[in-house]
């Protein structure tokens, strides 16, 4: 019983954590309007306010351990296995002006201000030493103990988006079954490595327009087929209508993020990056003369 409250601990301290590390330095003039985040970003802020209702009602009802439990499954689930993860790459790399990170470290922002309030009477320590850890100091705010639930708009609420990533998350819990399998059998060593080809019908495939399936797929590249699978593509049971094959990512690895992609050289100023990555860098030096 004390070990599984530990690793229950573990995990909220390590949202807490990854949270303070990736907002340090925010401030307004990087913050991002709801209207201009991508995507991924507003699906976060809708399951904020999905949050918000369901903890006041959670309240007024004293269904206290339910809305413990919604908190973990939103920490562990949502964000640290999904959201943090995908944003990992954005957040390390892309240049320090870029929309997406600014739109990542805006939503991030949120994240802090709700979760420490929201976790506030369950792991009461943990939340003033991460409340205090970013607003401590000489004009230290109020305790996290004084502070209100935080009001969440109701343009963050976005139903129809919740639909769609609710099956692109689908799909990409196949992808990842798939690479998994590749890394136990030790063909690769890191996600990165891979640029599956996903076989699915055309509705689930349309949710991916405008979006970079590599980047949700935390691999080097995607390929979408509506072609019948091969049989021995990747399956799972309980996700019908796809089936995935790893494949190697074709090109050679970035220096900086990792990636393996055709363009890396392509920048003799930086040779062992990316496009991408020689841009940041590029930006970083000149910013700093």
């Amino acid at each position: 019983i004390l070990k599984q409250h530990a690793d229950i601990y573990r995990r909220l301290r390590n949202t807490f954590r990854f949270l303070l590390g990736n907002v340090s330095g925010f401030n307004e003039s990087e913050r991002i309007a709801h209207a201009k985040m991508p995507e991924l970003e507003r699906w976060v802020l809708h399951r904020i306010w999905q949050m918000d209702k369901a903890l006041r009602k959670a309240c007024e009802d004293f269904q206290f351990h339910m809305l413990f439990a919604e908190l973990h499954n939103f920490c562990t689930v949502d964000l640290s296995a999904f959201y943090f993860d995908v944003r990992k790459d954005s957040l390390y790399c892309d240049r320090v002006d870029s929309i997406r990170r600014r739109a990542a470290r805006t939503v991030l922002d949120a994240l802090f201000n709700c979760l420490t309030a929201w976790l506030a009477p369950f792991i009461c320590f943990t939340t003033e030493e991460a409340w205090l850890a970013r607003h401590g100091g000489d004009n230290a705010k109020d305790s996290v103990h004084m502070r209100q639930f935080p009001q969440i708009p109701d343009e963050w609420r976005d139903d129809d988006l919740a639909d769609k990533w609710h099956t692109i998350r689908r799909v990409r819990r196949v992808v990842t079954g798939a690479l998994e399998i590749e890394r136990a059998e030790k063909r690769i060593g890191s996600s990165l490595q891979a640029r599956p080809v996903v076989y699915t019908s055309e509705e689930p495939r349309k949710h991916f327009d405008g979006l970079n399936a590599g980047e949700l797929f935390i691999t080097s590249g995607a390929v979408f087929s509506v072609e019948p699978a091969p049989n021995d593509a990747f399956v799972m049971d309980d996700v019908a209508d796809v089936a995935v094959v790893p494949t190697m990512a074709s090109g050679d690895k970035c220096e900086r993020c990792y990636q393996v992609l055709e363009d890396v050289g392509s920048e003799p100023e930086f040779p062992g990056a990316c496009g991408r990555c020689a841009d940041a860098a590029r930006h970083h030096f000149s910013a700093d003369r």
